[in-house]
């Protein structure tokens, strides 16, 4: 019974320490490199690994290498150099955020069958786009005011 309430114990602080991280390393980018320059990479398993970036990104995750995955989509990679850049799907594995180490941003939009039909990054340039009932594409403008009209 001494054993299991140690074991208990041990477990309970050991989440508690990697809850601590999580809490240290939350939008801490690069993440991969702040923790290697912090030294959680030394003191961690993969296990814990995953579990203190399951929770920086809210959701069960695995690191893969430089990437970040949830169940199908890389919501974050990171370049050895310390580059990153971290993304957001839809309920239908588009995807319609991303962000970069530079601040740049972008944001995508979708109709019901899946075509992109708009873009829009953060320096304010946008394109959108429209589509035919069968998924050509028939009609394209963009900020600059250039259009292709084929409808």
């Amino acid at each position: 019974m001494k054993k299991l309430i140690k074991k208990i114990l041990r477990e309970d602080q050991r989440e508690r320490y990697l809850n601590k991280i999580i809490d240290f390393m939350n939008n801490d980018f690069p993440l991969f490199k702040n923790m290697k320059n912090y030294g959680f990479y030394d003191q961690l398993s993969e296990d814990e690994i995953n579990y203190v970036f399951s929770g920086i990104f809210g959701k069960p995750v695995q690191r893969k290498i430089q990437s970040i995955y949830d169940n199908h989509n890389e919501i974050y990679y990171e370049e050895l150099n310390g580059q990153w850049e971290k993304y957001e799907y839809d309920e239908n594995g588009n995807i319609i955020y991303s962000e970069n180490s530079y601040g740049d941003w972008r944001k995508y939009e979708y109709d019901k069958n899946g075509n992109e039909i708009y873009r829009e990054y953060s320096d304010g340039y946008w394109k959108k786009w429209e589509y035919d009932n069968r998924g050509y594409r028939i009609y394209y403008k963009d900020s600059t005011g250039y259009i292709e009209d084929e409808r």
